[in-house]
């Protein structure tokens, strides 16, 4: 088997003698080529490059969410073909690797390390759906670039707040949950909007919602993890699905509370709910529209503000090991 790995360096839970042992491991069952990213945008043009390579039959991505995303977005440069492209394998190595968690791998380099070995011996494999957002024709933002997603992306609160930490992360500061949580409440104090929201989510099918705060879209369940606990927003979404949506219309300090508390305490069975939260399940295509530019994240990548942005929900995209 003919593997690129593709390694983020600045991964933030693996040290370059972990990444050597790892490197070793798999070149020892794999004609393998290690490249280390060296730019912002690096593993997206590498995924390209073995796209349209028919030498690679492998893309193993070690680092966090955003080297993942990355190579998923340069594969799928030209669109789904699970047939024709190689196949997606993934090494967690960030701070909390929601992606390969909710495949099922070990939040362990070394550990994943192994159960993707024993995975390819035994030929174990699944086509998974993703999420893809598109400017909105006849809006402002229609000439924005297309971008796919692993797991979510948001409009709004959440993703001010992965604004804010990546803000503290230029300024040196370490990827820690409490960073998170601290960012969370600047975040609340400074939302403008938290009252009477700006957002409208427009299905393809069905009624419009509008006055949302925030909106946050899944192709996965749990949505993230604090330390090892998963906090799920859409219970019932899954990569064999459309997308699922958590709209809030109202964050005031006792909906935080509560929002909160139902976070800390979700289950596979049950996330937050309430008067203010309306849940969405199986979304095939919807659009959000905003009346002032809000923060816009996907899979924990911060990317600008924006009035209005379309999310189709794509089965069957990429091949994955696990």
């Amino acid at each position: 088997m003919r593997a690129l790995l593709v390694v983020n360096p600045a991964a933030t839970t693996t040290s370059a003698r972990t990444r050597d042992v790892l490197i070793h491991a798999l070149a020892s069952e794999m004609k393998l080529e290690a490249v280390t990213t060296e730019y912002r945008g690096h593993a997206r043009d590498l995924g390209r490059q073995a796209a349209l390579s028919e030498d690679v039959d492998l893309v193993v991505a070690l680092g966090g969410d955003g080297t993942v995303n990355e190579v998923v977005n340069g594969l799928l440069h030209r669109g789904p073909d699970p047939e024709g492209l190689p196949r997606l394998a993934v090494v967690p190595g960030g701070s909390t690797n929601v992606f390969a968690r909710a495949l099922g791998l070990p939040n362990d380099a070394v550990e994943a390390t192994g159960a993707l070995l024993d995975a390819l011996r035994e030929g174990s494999e699944r086509t998974v759906g993703l999420g893809l957002t598109s400017g909105t024709p006849g809006s402002e933002d229609e000439a924005v670039p297309a971008r796919w997603f692993t797991f979510n992306a948001g409009l709004g609160f959440d993703a001010g707040v992965v604004g804010r930490v990546e803000q503290q992360r230029e300024r040196g500061k370490r990827s820690t949950h409490a960073l998170y949580v601290r960012q969370v409440v600047r975040q609340f104090l400074g939302e403008p909007h938290r009252r009477q929201g700006t957002i409208t989510l427009e299905p393809e099918d069905g009624d419009a919602v509008t006055d949302l705060v925030v909106a946050i879209v899944s192709n996965t369940s749990p949505w993230t993890f604090l330390g090892n606990r998963p906090m799920y927003t859409s219970p019932q979404a899954s990569f064999d699905k459309g997308l699922d949506v958590l709209g809030l219309s109202r964050l005031s300090t006792a909906a935080v509370a509560r929002y909160g508390t139902q976070l800390l305490t979700s289950s596979p069975e049950r996330g937050p709910h309430g008067r203010h939260a309306v849940p969405l399940h199986d979304l095939t295509r919807f659009t959000l529209h905003s009346k002032v530019p809000l923060p816009l994240q996907m899979d924990g990548d911060h990317l600008g503000l924006r009035t209005s942005v379309t999310f189709t929900g794509v089965r069957r995209a990429l091949r994955v090991i696990v």
